[in-house]
């Protein structure tokens, strides 16, 4: 790729990983809900989520579940009652009492839930598939190892931006645990917000092709 696309690229996937979107609120939805270190594992998991997408990608699996109706239906609704669920029980937990000292333990669980809202998220193999494209070079002899190598770029910079918000839902998490009444309420609305973006994955519709 020439140098000028790849830094147009850079400054696109900045942008694009700065923008607040669903992979954010969730993983700021956990770290509220459980800690930093349950929001740094479901981070980790949101990355390899999105790793997932860019490998499908590059050898036109996305593609294939794009064009397919049933196939981008069933992916999608499988990953919107995933994040339903979540929500749900991310509420019945807002009883418990939390600590600093005694945080729940689950970072196994929260890193394999990350993994599982990103990979069953058809409209992150959609952005992969128009956004990436667009800065490949047709004449290079490996287009996909391209696709992989920016692909690997846009899901660093978005697990980054993941990084900075975990840190910052942490410190509002730390200000707000001595206040049990205002934590439970905020993980109830952590909850609802969870179940709220698998509504609307559900809503999702599947891109026009060309």
């Amino acid at each position: 790729m020439s140098e000028t696309n790849f830094w147009l690229f850079l400054a696109a996937a900045l942008v694009i990983a700065a923008i607040p979107g669903p992979g954010i609120f969730y993983v700021a939805a956990r770290t509220l809900s459980e800690g930093r270190a349950s929001g740094f594992a479901s981070t980790a998991g949101t990355a390899l989520g999105g790793l997932v997408h860019v490998l499908a990608g590059s050898v036109g699996v996305s593609a294939i579940i794009l064009a397919s109706a049933e196939l981008f239906a069933a992916v999608k609704f499988i990953g919107a009652l995933y994040l339903v669920w979540l929500g749900i029980r991310t509420c019945r937990s807002a009883g418990r009492g939390l600590s600093l000292e005694s945080e729940p333990v689950g970072d196994k669980r929260a890193f394999r839930d990350g993994v599982l809202v990103e990979a069953l998220n058809p409209k992150t193999a959609a952005f992969f598939l128009a956004f990436i494209p667009q800065f490949l070079d047709p004449a290079a002899p490996n287009p996909t190892l391209q696709f992989i190598a920016l692909g690997a770029i846009s899901v660093t910079l978005n697990t980054l931006a993941d990084v900075v918000v975990v840190l910052m839902a942490s410190a509002t998490r730390t200000q707000l645990i001595g206040r049990p009444r205002l934590m439970q309420r905020l993980m109830q609305g952590s909850g609802v917000f969870i179940a709220g973006l698998g509504l609307s994955l559900a809503l999702a519709r599947r891109p026009v092709q060309g």
